[in-house]
């Protein structure tokens, strides 16, 4: 089965915002805006967190959907891959932010007593 990388992907999803083929989906996405790619963007997220509970055959489908949906999102705000990437590379061997806060445990270290 042939595959596809995340940077082909990203590719054929500028390519398509340079030079738009009507009627094509992606064309589709570019022509009604940032609102409706968020729009499908949140639904694939969804549809990925579903798919996690259901099956990994699932998983997979909508994890594609989604990837290819973000990559329209970057394209159309001018993220590049390399941005993602960079943005990756700062972050290791850094600890997260996350783990600063008591909150993401639900611990309840800044709530006030009653």
């Amino acid at each position: 089965m042939p595959q596809q990388t995340i940077e082909e992907l990203y590719e054929q999803a500028l390519e398509r915002k340079q030079n738009p083929q009507t009627g094509s989906y992606t064309d589709y996405l570019y022509q009604k805006g940032l609102d409706k790619i968020l729009k499908k963007v949140g639904e694939e997220s969804t549809e990925v967190i579903l798919g996690a509970k259901n099956n990994n055959e699932e998983l997979i489908y909508e994890t594609s959907d989604l990837l290819f949906h973000l990559m329209v999102l970057l394209v159309e705000k001018g993220v590049s891959l390399d941005d993602i990437k960079d943005e990756l590379g700062s972050r290791l061997g850094k600890k997260s932010l996350l783990h600063e806060r008591a909150d993401w445990r639900g611990d309840k270290k800044n709530e006030k007593d009653s």
